[in-house]
């Protein structure tokens, strides 16, 4: 028979119910520790992550009080570092298909159809249909840059109206154009779709009007708006 104290040690991290999100929590605090903090706190520390057995009878009688005075002197920050940590640690199990985080250029309506049928079927496609000189285009490009770091997971392209092969079809009267795909249908054909904004439009214009019709994923962790929360903690 094995022994129940080493199966116990050998549980992977991410445990779930109460016992396991505390002994996670623990392990982070443990590993985040600063070094400037007495050898004293820093043993009572790896005591209540991994005791032996000779500190179990110690951490029973002893971590209740003292491990509730840690946790009154615990720095937001490790907190929120944990909080992140754990919820990237779902999103990649959830994850699936590819990330782009660029817009792509087409430069052929050859590459302009492979994209719509070859793609993910589970991947949403976000065509820019500009052209040069065209106003509100050069700055709906700038939007989709920023977009396309946001939502990896969707693959956002533009393609100049001549190079589609279909001129005729993408006038400067009816653009831009922003078309929405998914596992080969169309989901989104928005000609002239700036006229849904106002003269000086933003990425979040952009990005509200597609949540509008439900054509975007759930948003990706963005780094840039985690540190502005963390640099705007309270000493």
């Amino acid at each position: 028979m094995s022994d129940p104290v080493q199966e116990e040690e050998d549980l992977p991290a991410n445990h779930t119910g109460p016992k396991g999100v505390i002994n996670d929590w623990r392990r982070f605090k443990l590993d985040s520790v600063d070094q400037s903090v007495p050898q004293n706190r820093r043993e009572l520390l790896r005591q209540m992550s991994s005791p032996r057995d000779d500190d179990k009878e110690r951490v029973n009688r002893k971590m209740s009080v003292q491990e509730y005075e840690l946790i009154q002197e615990e720095d937001e920050r490790c907190l929120k570092r944990y909080r992140k940590q754990c919820m990237q640690d779902m999103h990649e199990r959830l994850s699936f298909g590819p990330k782009y985080e660029v817009v792509h250029e087409l430069d052929s309506g050859e590459a302009f159809l492979d994209v719509i049928e070859k793609e993910h079927r589970m991947t949403v496609v976000v065509v820019h249909i500009y052209e040069h000189g065209v106003k509100g285009c050069e700055q709906l490009n700038s939007c989709l840059d920023c977009l396309a770091t946001e939502y990896s997971s969707v693959k956002f392209c533009r393609i100049d109206a001549v190079a589609t092969g279909a001129a005729e079809r993408f006038s400067s009267e009816v653009l831009p154009a922003m078309l929405v795909y998914k596992a080969g249908e169309l989901l989104g054909n928005f000609l002239s779709v700036t006229k849904h904004f106002s003269e000086d439009f933003f990425a979040t214009d952009v990005e509200a009007f597609l949540n509008e019709f439900g054509l975007l994923p759930e948003k990706e962790f963005a780094a840039c708006h985690d540190d502005e929360e963390e640099g705007g903690d309270v000493e």
